[in-house]
């Protein structure tokens, strides 16, 4: 990791900084502040890369397009040869099409038919669409009002060579993909996935397929979290449950530290456990915080331990996954190679729900953004907000974000929201 990263006694000596209560803000400024990219680099083919990071600039060996060529079907030809305010009649000698250009040259009074991608003969200035002419008798009709260079795409126009096709730090997508291979590129260098390795802690958690006993409930997170883990693109690590025994969960630590770059339990720092944890993590590393003024979510720790980031993300399963992805997910991408790691947007509407909210601490409560008759979008809570209600996780598509200082809402307020539809 990079030795600019600064240290728990350096962020311990800020004015601001209070591990017990760390405002959302601050929280995503500190973990940033201990982030740097994964350096391992490898060389992949071109549709392994898709959903990678690149590790270097993709520069292109071609000019994009490689020829002058033509946008539309129609006619190439000397912009000289037309007038202004009335029509000409030009002796059509040839055709280019895509693939199979015109071996000739246009001279004066002359055109060639041309088809969209075909390329300019030489000679020719100017493509007038099909649309504009009338053929006849091997002769081609064009009136005025057209302008020099239309309807032409000249080599190098979108991409010249020697100039980055692609940066550093973008995700690899379709789009991507298609672009490297239009270059006739085969490889490229991305980053190596980020390794993730999670688990869940508590005595009463029970894995699906397997009889639940008095008390027990089955464990839901690590299935939340290997979903958002999928989605980034992490090669993840799934050490199933560790039961709340000190010696197990050490074990436990030093393993995933040990195979992964960034470790994520479920359960352990809430109110009562957060002492245990942190004591352990501490003999293991150091704690940075444990706790958010946020809900739900309050009780997220976020450390190292060796060279391993750590995440330690509520118990509850609608925390889990409000904490990742307010808190997680960033840094996850962000390690990964992302840059920039683009904000996800969010913008005011109305909310037609009575929300309540206490000032003091930030609130995510899961909405249902829609569009009524008229195209106006308006935002309403799931129902029950409990942090235990799954339900309103899988019902929501948006999170409504309520800020610390705001109270309760009314109908008619407007209020921020943050789509998460194909996010998490």
């Amino acid at each position: 990791m990079s030795t600019a990263n600064p240290t728990l006694h350096e962020l311990s000596c800020a004015d601001d900084y209070d591990p017990n209560s760390m405002p959302v803000p601050k929280a995503r400024e500190v973990i940033a502040r201990f982030l740097s990219p994964i350096g391992t680099i490898e060389r992949v083919s071109v549709r392994a890369a898709l959903g990678r990071v690149l590790a270097e600039d993709v520069i292109s060996p071609v000019d994009v397009p490689s020829h002058d060529n033509s946008a539309m079907d129609g006619f190439a030809l000397r912009f000289a040869d037309l007038k202004v305010d009335a029509k000409v009649s030009l002796k059509v000698t040839g055709s280019s099409f895509a693939g199979v250009p015109f071996k000739g040259k246009v001279a004066a009074g002359e055109a060639v038919r041309i088809m969209t991608g075909g390329v300019v003969p030489a000679g020719a200035d100017t493509i007038v669409m099909q649309e504009h002419t009338e053929t006849k008798d091997g002769a081609v009709t064009i009136g005025g009002g057209h302008r020099i260079g239309q309807n032409l795409r000249k080599a190098g126009e979108d991409l010249q060579c020697g100039q980055p096709a692609l940066r550093r730090g973008q995700p690899v997508r379709p789009a991507e993909i298609g672009l490297i291979a239009s270059l006739g590129i085969a490889e490229v260098s991305v980053y190596r996935k980020l390794r993730v390795a999670f688990f869940s802690t508590g005595d009463e958690l029970v894995s699906i397929g397997l009889p639940l006993g008095e008390g027990q409930i089955y464990d839901s997170n690590r299935y939340t979290i290997y979903g958002m883990l999928n989605r980034l693109g992490c090669e993840i690590i799934d050490m199933g449950v560790v039961r709340d025994d000190p010696k197990l969960l050490e074990a436990a630590f030093k393993e995933a530290a040990a195979i992964a770059d960034v470790v994520i339990t479920s359960g352990g720092v809430s109110v009562g456990e957060a002492d245990f944890v942190k004591d352990l993590l501490n003999k293991l590393g150091e704690v940075v915080f444990w706790k958010i003024a946020m809900k739900p979510g309050r009780p997220l720790a976020y450390g190292k331990i060796g060279n391993a980031h750590f995440f330690g993300l509520p118990g509850n399963p609608v925390s889990v996954m409000v904490t990742f992805y307010q808190f997680v997910r960033d840094a996850l991408l962000k390690l990964s190679g992302r840059d920039p790691i683009e904000p996800l947007p969010t913008f005011k509407v109305p909310c037609t729900s009575t929300l309540k909210k206490a000032p003091g601490r930030t609130e995510f409560q899961r909405g249902i953004l829609s569009r009524d008759a008229t195209g106006n979008l308006s935002v309403r809570v799931t129902g029950e907000q409990g942090s235990g209600i799954l339900r309103s996780m899988s019902e929501a598509n948006c999170f409504i974000i309520l800020a610390v200082e705001q109270g309760n809402v009314t109908p008619g307020t407007l209020v921020e929201v943050q789509v998460m539809d194909g996010v998490i």
